[in-house]
């Protein structure tokens, strides 16, 4: 692809392959029989699966970025109209992917509850897509490139400078959960981390949408000047001097992806925008094929297989046998046994991984693409 075009092999790449490392990261058995590297960093710090779900805003705004000229065809107002439509089924899918199976055992009365929506989380992963995606888009509606390119800068030096005065950086006293707290009260809130705090809360859906608006950018970049030498040359040189600014920023802001500080979304952005021009040079540029039949059903069909992902998910960790949960006894039967705990972990990953892929896979062969 040397011209201009609605359409880049690389951000279907792109897509597919976070989406496969999302898959990988959220089958994860337990903190002590997974890699460190496939585990979120406690608190302040960077591993490689707090570079997924930035990296997944990213080519949400990278599509949206090949697209937006031809859901603008229609008109702005059916446009607006389609947006607000995509962001609320999102955010109301999010809701329901929390809520699911919609009953609880309680081990007081040894019945299952059902559980009301006075006590399901409100935000989440699909949630925070909705928001971000919602945002940008009109954005970009409204404003162009220029006016993306300001609300990005903008929401990473506005985040920076709230976030401190509104508390501390700790867990417990951090402004994001106090807002949320105020918000929604803890029984909407995450409690993964022992106590109520939402990493996907409404605050630091401010610096998050610096992820989607990068993303943007650097579509429009490749579709305004095309894939060629000069063009992705220059995106690399983008990417790898906002890397060079976010390591240089973190000894002031220090990398967290639960607070998504604005080190943090610009350290992301840098990597994502370096992986787009890398892909893009390998893929529309040279041609290379390597990896394109597994990534790039994948990335064909991501909302519905990251639901169908996250449905089996619960289906192996909320059903049992005997007394032990499937997601365990398929760990502790197949895997453990001859390959260890955290090998055996990553082995029964990867195996869900292919399954999904599978999924997909059958999908593409009928040319079949599921979008809200």
């Amino acid at each position: 692809m040397s011209e201009p075009t609605a359409r880049s092999l690389a951000v279907d790449l792109l897509r597919g392959m976070t989406l496969a490392l999302m898959i990988v990261v959220n089958m994860a058995i337990d903190d002590e029989r997974s890699y460190g590297q496939l585990l979120h960093s406690v608190w302040h710090g960077f591993t490689l699966t707090d570079a997924v779900f930035p990296a997944f805003l990213f080519a949400v705004g990278a599509s949206l970025a090949l697209s937006i000229e031809r859901q603008r065809a229609a008109g702005e107002g059916a446009f607006t109209a389609r947006v607000l439509r995509r962001g609320a089924l999102l955010f109301a899918l999010g809701v329901l992917l929390t809520w699911i199976p919609f009953f609880r055992y309680d081990a007081i009365t040894d019945a299952l509850v059902f559980v009301d929506l006075a006590h399901v989380r409100i935000f989440g992963v699909l949630q925070r897509i909705a928001l971000t995606y919602t945002l940008a888009a009109l954005i970009a509606q409204r404003f162009g490139s220029r006016g993306a390119a300001v609300a990005m800068i903008g929401s990473l030096l506005i985040y920076a400078v709230i976030l401190p005065m509104s508390g501390d950086l700790s867990l417990e006293n951090n402004g994001p959960r106090a807002l949320d707290l105020f918000l929604l009260g803890p029984a909407h809130l995450y409690k993964g981390e022992g106590i109520p705090f939402d990493p996907e809360g409404l605050y630091s859906t401010l610096p998050a949408l610096a992820n989607v608006l990068g993303g943007y950018l650097a579509g429009r970049w490749l579709m305004n000047r095309g894939t060629n030498g000069a063009s992705l040359q220059r995106l690399a040189t983008a990417g790898a001097v906002a890397l060079a600014v976010a390591l240089l920023w973190q000894w002031q802001v220090p990398l967290n992806k639960k607070l998504w500080t604005s080190s943090y979304a610009l350290l992301n952005l840098g990597i994502d925008t370096l992986a787009l021009a890398a892909l893009a040079y390998a893929a529309d540029l040279r041609g290379w094929s390597m990896g394109r039949r597994f990534f790039e059903p994948l990335g064909g069909n991501t909302l519905a297989i990251y639901l169908l992902s996250e449905l089996g998910n619960l289906l192996v960790s909320r059903t049992y046998v005997g007394k032990t949960n499937t997601f365990e006894w398929l760990h502790a039967t197949f895997y453990a046994p001859w390959a260890g705990a955290k090998f055996g972990s990553l082995l029964y990953c990867l195996s869900y991984l292919l399954l999904c892929w599978t999924a997909a896979h059958a999908l593409a062969r009928r040319q079949i693409r599921i979008r809200l």
